[in-house]
C-alpha cells in the first residue's frame, strides 16, 4: 500500500454549527504528529466544513512531512453553495501544494445522500428512504440521481482545476455511477457489512482492476457489540435533539472495542492484499460522542463512534498526557497493521 492513512476532523458544519466546537492549534499538531509517528501513517485525510479550519490542519500536517488529503465535507447545501465552498478550498489546497506539500483534492464526499438537488427530502434519512423504497424502480432512481451527481462533479472538477493542478478526486458512496474519467484517483467510501461480506474481497478486487490508482475512505465501525455487522449504518443507535445534536443511545449496548479493531485489521489486510492504492481509516476521533463510563449507560455516546480514541467527557486521559482522550484497541489495530506488526 502507497499511502497508509486516517481521516482526520476539523468538525462537521450543519446549518452553522460544528460538531467540533472548540478547535486548538497545539491539540491538532498533536494529534496528527501521534497520527504520523505513533500509528505510523504517511498520509492523512483532512475533513469537515471549515476552510480555515481545514487549512489549519493541513499545514499542519505538511510539516510532519504527510501527504495531505484535502477534503472539504459539504453537509445539507445547495449546489451553488458546494461550488463556493470547492472553490474556496481549491485555491487553499494550491497554496499549500506550492509550497512543497504532496497534497490530493478531494472535491466532495457522498454527495448524493448529504446534500440537496441529487435525491429528494429535507434530511439524509429522507433522501436514503426516498432511494431505498419502490424496489422495482430503485435501479431507476440511483441512475437518475447519478447523472445528477456526474453534472455537478463535471461543473466542480472545471472550477477546482482552474486553481487547484495537483491530485482530484471525489469520494463516492458505492452506490454512485461516478465518471471516474473526470479524475485522476477513484475513491470509495466502501464499508464491510454482513449483508456483502462474503463478497466484499472481489469487489475490491475489481475497482482495483479498473486501472487508476485506488483510495478507499470512510471505513470504519462503531464500538458496541455487533456493529460491525450493521456498518455503514453502525452510528444509528443515537438519538438526537430537535437541533440534530446526539444526546443519547436508543438502548443499552454492550462495549466491543475488541470487534471495532478485528473489523479494521481485517479490511486493511483485504486492502492491502488486493492492491489498494492508499486507505483512510474512518477516522481518529468524535469529539461530539463523548465517552461517559459512568452513570446511565445510554449517555455513553462513544459507543456509537467510530473513532479509533475515545474522548473523554471531562479530564484527560493518561497514554497521553493532557489530551483529552485514551486509545482504544482500534488504534493498536491500526498501528500495528500500518507498522507491519
Amino acid at each position: 500500500m502507497r499511502a497508509r492513512g486516517m481521516t482526520y476532523d476539523t468538525g462537521f458544519v450543519r446549518q452553522g454549527g460544528s460538531s467540533r466546537p472548540t478547535f486548538d492549534p497545539a491539540r491538532v499538531a498533536r494529534e496528527l504528529a501521534i497520527i504520523r509517528d505513533d500509528l505510523h501513517c504517511t498520509a492523512v485525510q483532512i475533513t469537515g466544513g471549515d476552510p480555515d479550519r481545514l487549512e489549519l490542519a493541513a499545514r499542519a500536517a505538511a510539516r510532519l512531512g504527510l501527504e495531505v488529503w484535502f477534503s472539504p465535507y459539504p453537509l445539507e447545501l445547495d449546489a451553488e453553495a458546494m461550488l463556493a465552498l470547492f472553490a474556496d478550498c481549491a485555491a487553499r489546497a494550491e497554496r499549500l501544494r506550492a509550497e512543497g506539500a504532496e497534497v490530493v483534492l478531494v472535491a466532495g464526499v457522498e454527495l448524493t445522500l448529504m446534500n440537496r438537488g441529487f435525491v429528494e427530502g429535507d434530511s439524509v434519512a429522507e433522501r436514503l428512504a426516498r432511494l431505498l423504497a419502490d424496489p422495482g424502480r430503485r435501479a431507476e432512481r440511483i441512475a437518475e440521481a447519478s447523472e445528477r451527481l456526474n453534472a455537478f462533479l463535471r461543473r466542480s472538477v472545471r472550477l477546482v482545476r482552474r486553481t487547484f493542478h495537483g491530485p482530484v478526486t471525489y469520494a463516492a458512496i458505492p452506490f454512485e455511477r461516478v465518471d471516474w474519467e473526470l479524475f485522476d484517483i477513484v475513491a470509495v467510501e466502501l464499508i464491510r457489512s454482513a449483508e456483502v461480506a462474503d463478497r466484499f474481497r472481489d469487489g475490491v478486487r475489481s475497482l482495483v482492476a479498473g486501472g487508476k490508482p485506488v483510495a478507499i475512505t470512510g471505513f470504519g465501525t462503531a464500538t458496541w457489540r455487533g456493529a460491525a455487522d450493521r456498518a455503514p449504518r453502525s452510528m444509528e443507535i443515537l438519538e438526537h435533539d430537535a437541533a440534530g445534536e446526539p444526546v443519547r443511545l436508543t438502548g443499552p449496548f454492550d462495549r466491543d472495542e475488541a470487534g471495532q479493531a478485528a473489523y479494521l485489521r481485517e479490511l486493511l489486510e483485504i486492502f492491502e492484499a488486493e492492491g489498494v492504492d492508499a486507505t483512510f481509516v474512518f477516522l481518529f476521533a468524535l469529539d461530539n460522542l463523548p465517552h461517559r463510563p459512568d452513570g446511565d449507560p445510554r449517555l455513553d455516546l462513544d459507543l456509537a463512534s467510530l473513532g479509533i480514541v475515545k474522548v473523554l467527557a471531562q479530564g484527560h486521559g493518561t497514554t497521553y498526557p493532557g489530551l483529552p482522550w485514551e486509545p482504544k484497541a482500534a488504534f493498536a489495530a491500526v498501528a500495528e497493521s500500518y507498522g507491519g506488526g
